[in-house]
C-alpha cells in the first residue's frame, strides 16, 4: 500500500466530517497517517499515536510550544516528527487540509502533492498572517486541489490546472436510522413539541441573534443546538428557558437528535466566515426526511433551494419555521421526493472513489510519460550520444522514478 500522509487543523476525534469520511475510506487503498496539530505540554516533545481504524494512524504531536496550529515556532519539532514518519512508512502521497503545513513538505519524499480545500480558512476568526501566501503555493503546486463546494470551486479553479469540485456528501444510510422516530434521544422525551434542531460547530459561522429572535418569537418551541463552542465568547449566546445547549455529541447519536426533531435548522450567520461553507448538514437532515430551514448560504441556494426553505433575515426565518412546523402531508411528500432523487446522486464512498480514481490516473499518466521519454532517449542518434563526450552523468533520481 501507498502511504498518505494527512496534515490536519482539525482533530479526529472532533466533530466527525470530511476528513473523517473520506480518510476512514480512502484507508481501504492507502495506509494513512494523519497528523494533527501539536498540543502545548511542559517538558520534551512526544507523539501520541492511536488506530481508530485498520491502516489508519492519528499522530497527536506534544511540544513545549505554546504557539497554536502549525506555526513556524511549532517547525523545528514537527520536522523531526516527519522526518520519522516519512523513514518508518516511506510516505508517498502528502495530503493537506491546512496550507500553514507547508513547509513540512520538505520532509517528505512525496510524490503526489494534494490540497482538499474544504473550507476558505482565511475567511475564519483570526487566521494566520502566512496563510493566504502559503495557499498561493499549494495552489500552484499542488497535483491535485479539492473542494468543498461549488463556490470554493469557482474561487479556485483559475488557481490550479487540476481543481475538482467535491461537495461535502452523506452517509445516507447512517442518517436515516432517524426514520424510525422510536430512537429519539433519551433526553427529549419530556420536551415538549415542536423541536426545531441544528447541530454542528457552534462559532463564527452561526448566528446568535437570529436564534434568540426565533426562540422569542415562539416561546412554546423548543430550539435544540448540538455541538461545541469554539472561538467565540459563550456569553454571546442567547440563553432562554426554550433554548436547550446540548453540548457536543458524538456521530452515532445524530440520527437519534433528528429523530426527535420536527424541523431542522440552518441558522448562519450571512458574514464573510460563510461565504464560501457548503454545510455537511443539509443532505444528512434531508436523510432524516425532516423539512429544513436555511439563510442563503450560496451553495445551500445554489444547490437545495428546491427543498430548503431560505430566509433572508430573522421575519423570514421565522415565518419559514411556521410554515415547516405546520406543513402538510402532501407538501412534505413532495419535500421527501425530491431529497430522496438528491441522496440517490451522492455518497461519501462515492466521492472517496472518485479521489481514488483521480490519484491513480495521474500515476498512469507519469507512467505513460516516462515510456515516452525512454523511448525517445533510445532513438538518440550517434551524434547526439557523440556530443557527450563518451562521459556517463549520474543524474539523481527524481521521486516520481523513485
Amino acid at each position: 500500500m501507498d502511504t498518505i500522509i494527512v496534515f490536519s487543523h482539525l482533530r479526529w476525534d472532533f466533530v466527525y466530517q470530511r476528513p473523517q469520511h473520506l480518510l476512514s475510506r480512502l484507508a481501504k487503498h492507502y495506509r494513512i497517517i494523519c497528523l494533527e496539530e501539536p498540543i502545548y505540554r511542559e517538558g520534551s516533545a512526544d507523539l501520541e499515536v492511536s488506530e481508530p481504524i485498520p491502516n489508519l494512524l492519528v499522530c497527536k504531536p506534544y511540544t513545549p510550544v505554546k504557539h497554536f496550529g502549525f506555526t513556524d515556532e511549532q517547525m523545528p519539532y514537527l520536522r523531526q516528527i516527519v522526518q520519522k514518519l516519512d523513514k518508518e512508512y516511506d510516505i508517498s502521497i502528502a495530503w493537506f487540509y491546512t496550507p500553514m503545513a507547508l513547509p513540512l513538505l520538505e520532509e517528505v519524499d512525496a510524490r503526489r502533492v494534494v490540497y482538499d480545500c474544504m473550507d476558505e480558512l482565511s475567511a475564519f476568526k483570526n487566521p494566520p498572517p502566512q496563510l493566504i501566501e502559503r495557499e498561493k503555493t499549494f495552489l500552484k503546486t499542488a497535483d491535485l486541489v479539492f473542494t468543498g463546494g461549488p463556490s470554493l470551486y469557482e474561487a479556485k479553479k483559475g488557481k490550479n490546472p487540476n481543481v475538482h469540485c467535491f461537495p461535502s456528501s452523506v452517509d445516507a444510510n447512517h442518517f436515516r436510522q432517524a426514520l424510525d422516530r422510536n430512537i429519539a434521544y433519551p433526553a427529549h422525551e419530556d420536551m415538549p413539541k415542536p423541536r426545531l434542531g441544528f447541530y454542528g460547530v457552534i462559532d463564527e459561522r452561526f448566528d446568535p441573534e437570529l436564534v434568540d429572535k426565533l426562540a422569542d418569537a415562539h416561546p412554546e418551541w423548543q430550539i435544540v443546538l448540538v455541538g461545541p463552542v469554539v472561538k467565540i465568547d459563550p456569553s454571546i449566546l442567547p440563553r432562554r428557558d426554550n433554548i436547550h445547549y446540548m453540548g457536543q455529541q458524538s456521530y452515532n447519536t445524530l440520527p437519534q437528535f433528528l429523530a426527535s426533531w420536527d424541523v431542522c435548522l440552518m441558522p448562519f450567520a450571512m458574514n464573510e466566515s460563510t461565504r464560501f461553507i457548503s454545510p455537511t448538514k443539509s443532505l444528512e437532515y434531508m436523510a432524516a426526511e425532516l423539512p429544513i430551514v436555511s439563510t442563503p448560504i450560496k451553495d445551500v441556494v445554489d444547490l437545495h433551494s428546491d427543498v430548503v426553505e431560505i430566509a433572508a433575515d430573522a421575519d423570514e426565518f421565522i415565518a419559514a419555521c411556521e410554515r415547516m412546523v405546520s406543513l402538510s402531508s402532501d407538501e412534505m411528500r413532495h419535500k421527501i421526493r425530491v431529497m430522496r432523487e438528491k441522496l440517490a446522486e451522492t455518497s461519501w464512498d462515492m466521492t472517496a472513489s472518485k479521489m481514488h480514481a483521480l490519484l491513480q490516473s495521474i500515476d498512469a499518466e507519469d507512467l505513460d510519460e516516462d515510456e515516452s521519454v525512454e523511448g525517445d532517449a533510445e532513438d538518440l542518434s550517434e551524434e547526439l550520444l557523440a556530443s557527450a563526450n563518451g562521459k556517463i552523468a549520474s543524474v539523481p533520481l527524481t521521486a516520481a522514478q523513485k
